[in-house]
């Protein structure tokens, strides 16, 4: 074989990590949201460590990550109707003003030295709010966003690769910041970088899309979602295997920083490492979901991916060295990434145009809403029973969840075939379409 024949095959896959960036509305959108993202997990580890410094309970770790998505659980169903009625653009503007003043008011409590518990409670109840609005409306944005649907899962995967490239970068930063100088300049530096994606939103140029749910139709439209979401039996299963996964397979991360000190015996460089470590794995695995050209195989990738997802958490809990948990996360990462991306692709493609808002509301609901659960029953068995044996359980179910999915994922064949022939995605099927 020549190498002529070589080249160009790979920088064809080289291109096409990249295909959605061709669209001009998603690329300023991509550089605005990596800049902000960076912020955003520098303000997570920040304020994981700070509730740890304060109290030094696990359980207020949880307590603090069930405040601050409860709210997204509530709500979502609701502003799911609110992004399909109203300019998702503009919701995803407010939402970010609000993001950089809540950062701002963080910053300006711990630089003062008059942070309290209840300050931290109030400020994540504000943000749990804010996000059950933007959730749906970002979620649903993307597809506005592309010029070429076709791109649709690559834009999503890239979505994956800013945050994740963000989660390995922003712990990094974090880390020093806060032994440097304190959490305070991490929350102030979050708030700067809002200013990043609001200036890129206001560059964006969507055509006007008309509405189809009138005012006084609220609660048929609820109605309406609710049914096309459960009645579904993709969607339903497929919101049902990321509310198992977000409840169960994700709540360690709000335990990372007890684990960094306790089973690592290391300090807020150690937790920068692990968060670190797990973001280069999603990263990966971002950039692997970026390269695919098809919708076909994702539900093998999610069945397989989460049982793996559940296998790293075992290894992690029984690990007692620094290497070998940063081995074990960057596998939890790339194996969460490849699970997340591969279900909201999926969800993205199969729903209907008029209803998206409505079913990536119950997504988010699912990912975000179910998080808080999960994180403040892991706070409270592990300061119950200790971090190990509760990560082991975590994995346990995982593990349980990932076999459960494999098993359906026959079942979700038919359905899913007519709908990838009715939207053109293939002229013509093979057997195994997920």
């Amino acid at each position: 074989m020549k190498i002529n024949d070589i080249i160009p095959k790979d920088f064809s896959a080289i291109r096409n990590i990249f295909s959605s960036l061709h669209s001009r509305n998603y690329r300023i959108y991509f550089i605005g949201q990596g800049a902000s993202l960076i912020g955003t997990w520098i303000q997570n580890i920040a304020l994981s460590w700070l509730i740890y410094r304060l109290t030094g309970s696990v359980f207020l770790l949880g307590l603090i990550g069930f405040t601050s998505q409860i709210p997204t659980f509530i709500l979502s169903p609701f502003t799911g109707v609110v992004t399909d009625r109203y300019d998702r653009l503009r919701i995803m503007k407010a939402t970010q003003i609000v993001y950089l003043l809540h950062a701002l008011t963080m910053a300006l409590l711990v630089l003062f030295n008059v942070i309290m518990v209840w300050h931290i409670i109030a400020l994540s109840i504000l943000f749990g709010i804010v996000t059950a609005f933007d959730a749906p409306a970002r979620q649903s944005l993307v597809i506005d966003l592309i010029d070429d649907p076709k791109d649709l899962g690559n834009a999503i995967a890239l979505n994956s690769a800013i945050f994740n490239g963000a989660r390995l970068i922003g712990p990094a930063i974090a880390g020093v910041v806060i032994a440097l100088v304190g959490e305070g300049i991490c929350f102030l530096l979050n708030a700067l970088s809002f200013g990043a994606v609001i200036f890129a939103l206001m560059q964006i140029r969507i055509p006007f899309r008309p509405s189809t749910i009138h005012a006084s139709n609220f609660k048929k439209s609820f109605s309406e979602g609710f049914h096309y979401t459960f009645q579904s039996m993709p969607i339903r299963t497929l919101i049902l295997m990321l509310a198992v996964l977000s409840m169960v397979g994700l709540s360690y991360i709000v335990l990372l920083p007890a684990y960094a000190k306790e089973n690592m015996h290391g300090g807020s460089e150690t937790l920068g490492y692990l968060m670190s470590a797990m973001g280069a794995g999603a990263l990966m695995g971002a950039l692997y979901m970026a390269a695919r050209k098809t919708v076909l195989g994702l539900a093998r990738i999610i069945a397989g991916s989460v049982i793996l997802m559940g296998c790293s958490l075992a290894l992690a809990a029984l690990s007692g060295r620094m290497y070998f948990s940063v081995i074990v996360l960057f596998f939890a990462g790339l194996t969460m990434v490849l699970s997340l991306s591969s279900i909201n692709t999926m969800l993205q493609t199969i729903s209907d145009e008029d209803k998206r808002g409505r079913v990536m509301s119950f997504y988010a609901m699912a990912l975000m809403g179910t998080t808080p659960i999960g994180n403040l029953i892991a706070g409270s068995i592990a300061s119950g029973i200790g971090l190990t044996p509760t990560l082991l359980l975590s994995a346990a179910i995982t593990v349980a969840a990932g076999i459960w999915f494999g098993i359906n994922r026959k079942s979700m064949r038919r359905y899913v075939r007519p709908i990838y022939v009715s939207k053109g995605i293939l002229p013509a099927l093979p057997e195994d379409v997920t």
